[in-house]
């Protein structure tokens, strides 16, 4: 009995190191996804149906400033990973233009706030809504 104990301590020390992580689903640290419909700040997961968008950075916002006239109206465009059962994909979304993802169709629907004329946005203060079909 006393050789068995540390044969049993040792294989479940064994079994125990063959669990991982892959990066995709719940985990303790994990900030759980807001609802569908929310809009979220930068590095904040949304659920989109049954994906995971979480917007990541701001890559471009040459939108143009509220109150003004401009000759193009310009776009933001928000790098987003997008996480599905068993796979996770970055994509560059731009607002307003539907975008193929996984093999699922992925909105960007709005960024906020509007831009203002010579004010700069700060990345803690943006807001997106996602949706997808």
């Amino acid at each position: 009995m006393r050789r068995l104990i540390p044969a049993i301590l040792l294989a479940t020390l064994a079994l125990g190191g063959c669990a991982s992580d892959s990066g995709i689903g719940a985990s303790p640290r994990a900030t759980p996804a807001a609802p569908q419909g929310s809009a979220v700040a930068i590095g904040q997961p949304v659920m989109a149906g049954d994906l995971v968008l979480t917007p990541l950075a701001v890559k471009e916002d040459s939108r143009c400033a509220a109150g003004t006239q401009c000759i193009w109206a310009g776009r933001i465009v928000v790098s987003t990973r997008v996480t599905g059962t068993g796979w996770s994909e970055t994509a560059d979304l731009v607002a307003g233009e539907d975008m193929i993802v996984g093999g699922r169709t992925i909105l960007l629907a709005s960024a906020l706030p509007e831009r203002v004329a010579e004010r700069e946005i700060a990345a803690g203060d943006y807001r997106f809504m996602f949706s997808a079909k």
